[in-house]
């Protein structure tokens, strides 16, 4: 590997611009994350459909209040985001997903702005690359779903909350800004915004001495302003459906807090947050501790206090889902950035008297063997199913061997060139690889191959195209895509006797659907079958 590291030491002579252009390096090094794709893209179900198949109905019927014709559970502010990109872009699997995309990459730039109050500027930058190859928190920047817009929302309003600190004789209009934004949340993410905003009470209450938010007027007149979307709609969908419109949004929280799914118990966070943020929840953990150890001067019950706060709210709540933690993910990425930083001090010493960065540098070293071997097997030995995963392997396990070689080169071999950000830089490639891998192999964005294909036949495309197609009595997580996916809709039956002759309908064969009428398959997929009647 050592000669490798002169294009290494050109590789992260890049990297080092981020001091004068902090914002172009982090477009640099997140956008092309973004744009690889295999070339095709498929939604996920069963939430990606849901939200795509919503906001489509807003975007064809013209609807905009409650195009489903019964009241809804969620207040609509991410279906207009995606309805308003349909109009702008038309209708696609990309346009479902570009809200989230530029609120992942605003989050970046907040996340550093933040880092830059709260710590310096060297840790602020290095908290927006971690944030960036988060796996979860890449995922959703690449999924239609309402996550990284809220907490986009929330970011803005926690660097609002800083800056009217700073900038005194603008804190009115700071104050109002993280009003307004706490207030938007509610119309983007419903209730779910209250679990952030409960967690930024530490900060609020315990440091109000200081810094006074609570005291504002103009901070409540924000986030009354914030929630008049909110208000609207549901004054609108209350003239339709009168209680029942805040009866559902009301229910359906209440049914979130009491009902526990899949089985994730109380624990269900102290494994999967560091399975989805691995490596760097682990840092996150050392930079926990560092702070408390070493508390952040006014601001260590926000660096300290949201993550442990958040965390024990999404803990007590019944229902556990991993998207759930994703505002946690922002400061995991600001701690686990103070920790790497006390890390790359001692590796920066002659004679480093604390052995944790060499351990680590060769556990990674250990990984990327690991990954190797597996990576090698998987491409001569592995079925037709898995053998896309080859590249994976080879290309994540050969870039783990950079932070060891950096390692041996500078300590054994004496070339004191290589210094702590190459060693950062060991850590964030073979993450901005993998994902980037992925991403190339469809294995982030494609989450439906079958589906897509099934579409895109010409025989199946040119019915679809041009007939109306009856939905009798599906079920199952894909039917919201076949909603989706299906431009022209019949009515919804209950058998397929309620079908006007030579007309299509899908069907779900888990259903044991009464087929007695005559009838033609034109195509099968995953359980569901085109038909034509006769």
């Amino acid at each position: 590997m050592l000669y490798k590291l002169p294009r290494l030491q050109s590789i992260w002579q890049q990297f080092r611009l981020s001091a004068a252009f902090p914002y172009l390096s982090l477009l640099i090094w997140l956008l092309p994350l973004l744009l690889f794709t295999s070339g095709q893209n498929s939604l996920m179900a069963h939430d990606e459909g849901l939200y795509a198949w919503r906001a489509r109905r807003m975007f064809d019927s013209g609807d905009w209040i409650a195009p489903w014709g019964t009241v809804h559970h969620k207040t609509p502010g991410f279906y207009w985001m995606i309805a308003s990109a349909y109009t702008i872009f038309g209708m696609s699997e990309v346009s479902t997903r570009i809200p989230s995309a530029i609120a992942g990459v605003l989050c970046l730039f907040l996340i550093y702005e933040i880092g830059k109050i709260i710590l310096n500027q060297k840790v602020a930058w290095l908290a927006a690359a971690i944030l960036s190859v988060e796996f979860l928190w890449f995922q959703y920047c690449r999924l239609g779903a309402p996550d990284v817009p809220m907490i986009f929302l929330v970011l803005l309003a926690i660097f609002s909350l800083l800056k009217a600190e700073l900038k005194l004789k603008y804190a009115a209009v700071w104050q109002f800004v993280a009003g307004l934004c706490l207030g938007l949340g509610f119309f983007v993410r419903s209730f779910m915004i209250f679990l952030p905003a409960i967690a930024l009470l530490p900060y609020l209450i315990g440091a109000n001495r200081r810094h006074r938010h609570l005291s504002s007027p103009v901070l409540y007149l924000g986030l009354i302003l914030g929630f008049i979307p909110a208000f609207i709609w549901l004054w609108l969908s209350w003239q339709r459906y009168g209680s029942d419109s805040l009866n559902a949004l009301l229910q359906f929280v209440l049914q979130l807090g009491s009902e526990e799914r899949a089985g994730n118990g109380i624990i269900f966070y102290l494994w999967n947050v560091p399975l989805k943020s691995f490596p760097w929840f682990f840092f996150s953990v050392l930079g926990l501790v560092i702070a408390c150890r070493r508390p952040i001067s006014n601001y260590h019950l926000l660096l300290v206090g949201f993550p442990v706060v958040l965390f024990t709210e999404l803990s007590l709540f019944s229902t556990r889902l991993s998207h759930y933690s994703l505002s946690l993910y922002p400061f995991i990425a600001l701690l686990a950035a103070l920790g790497l930083d006390w890390l790359s001090k001692i590796y920066e010493k002659t004679q480093p008297s604390n052995n944790l960065p060499r351990n680590l540098s060769y556990g990674l070293g250990g990984l990327g063997i690991l990954l190797l071997f597996a990576g090698i097997y998987v491409f001569y030995w592995g079925n037709a199913e898995i053998n896309k995963y080859a590249p994976l392997g080879l290309i994540v396990g050969l870039s783990c061997l950079i932070l060891p070689s950096v390692w041996i080169a500078r300590h054994h071999y004496n070339y004191k060139f290589l210094t702590a950000s190459y060693w950062l830089a060991g850590w964030l490639i073979p993450c901005w690889l993998a994902l980037a891998v992925a991403g190339s192999l469809g294995l982030i964005g494609d989450y439906n191959p079958a589906l897509r294909k099934f579409f895109h036949n010409p025989a199946i495309a040119s019915i679809l195209q041009t007939k109306p197609i009856y939905f009798v009595k599906l079920d199952g997580k894909n039917t919201v895509l076949l909603n989706f996916y299906t431009p022209i809709h019949g009515n919804t039956v209950d058998t397929i006797h309620q079908i006007p002759a030579s007309s299509y309908a899908w069907i779900y064969l888990k259903n044991s659907p009464d087929l007695s009428r005559p009838h033609r398959v034109v195509g099968t997929v995953q359980n569901y079958q085109l038909i034509q009647v006769k």
